[in-house]
């Protein structure tokens, strides 16, 4: 008579046991790749976000010190620059901010214009504040242009 050798292998339950281990800890790991997709993607729309704030604020300083004349339009929303060479100017729509060819994907909630250090609503100015929405921080930006005597002189 032959003797049948048992072959050593695993039970039903015990590889049942390690498929249901393994789901869990697949499923644990998606879970958590998830959760950090969301975060680097909030960090990248907040890179992206102060990245286009910067880029205004940067815009708007270089003209403000480049223009001589800085006039704004409260009806057109308009913030006209100009020298008797050059001018251009920036449209302030609901969500962007449009100067020539660009574009500035920044909300701008409220904005206060300056004439030697006094508020004005329109006219001559010489500085700005623009608050941002919540999107953006809710940044503050404050820029301004050295006045020169001559613009003293012609108050």
């Amino acid at each position: 008579m032959q003797k049948i050798k048992k072959i050593p292998s695993y039970t039903l339950s015990e590889l049942i046991v390690v498929i249901i281990i393994t789901s869990i800890v697949v499923g644990l790991a998606f879970s958590i790749l998830r959760l950090v997709q969301n975060q680097i993607f909030s960090i990248r729309q907040n890179f992206e976000n102060t990245t286009e704030v910067r880029k205004l604020e940067q815009s708007l300083t270089l003209d403000f010190n480049r223009y001589k004349t800085i006039n704004y339009d409260p009806l057109k929303d308009i913030l006209y620059f100009s020298t008797p060479i050059n001018s251009t100017n920036y449209q302030f729509e609901d969500d962007f901010v449009v100067k020539e060819l660009d574009t500035f994907r920044v909300s701008i909630n409220r904005k206060i214009f300056y004439k030697m250090g006094e508020t004005v609503t329109d006219g001559k100015i010489d500085g700005t504040k623009l608050f941002c929405s919540k999107r953006y921080q809710s940044r503050e930006l404050f820029i301004f242009k050295q006045n020169a005597a001559i613009d003293y002189i012609e108050e």
